[in-house]
């Protein structure tokens, strides 16, 4: 389950980062801009997405390996 929550969670930071870099620089790479509903909340979106990793990271932090 650690490991798991680890892979999520390096998703979630990946795909975050990858926002916010697309919204900063206009590289066109990740998936939130390619979310229609998201049209115009995507700093939103990529920022939930890094905090949601972080979260991802402290409960596999806090979970026994296995």
């Amino acid at each position: 389950m650690k490991q798991f929550l680890e892979i999520l969670g390096f998703i979630a930071l990946v795909q975050g980062i990858a926002g916010l870099v697309h919204e900063f620089t206009d590289w066109d790479w990740g998936l939130v801009q390619r979310i229609g509903f998201l049209d115009g909340f995507e700093i939103y979106a990529s920022i939930a997405l890094i905090v949601l990793a972080i979260a991802l990271f402290a409960a596999a932090e806090s979970r026994k390996s296995g």
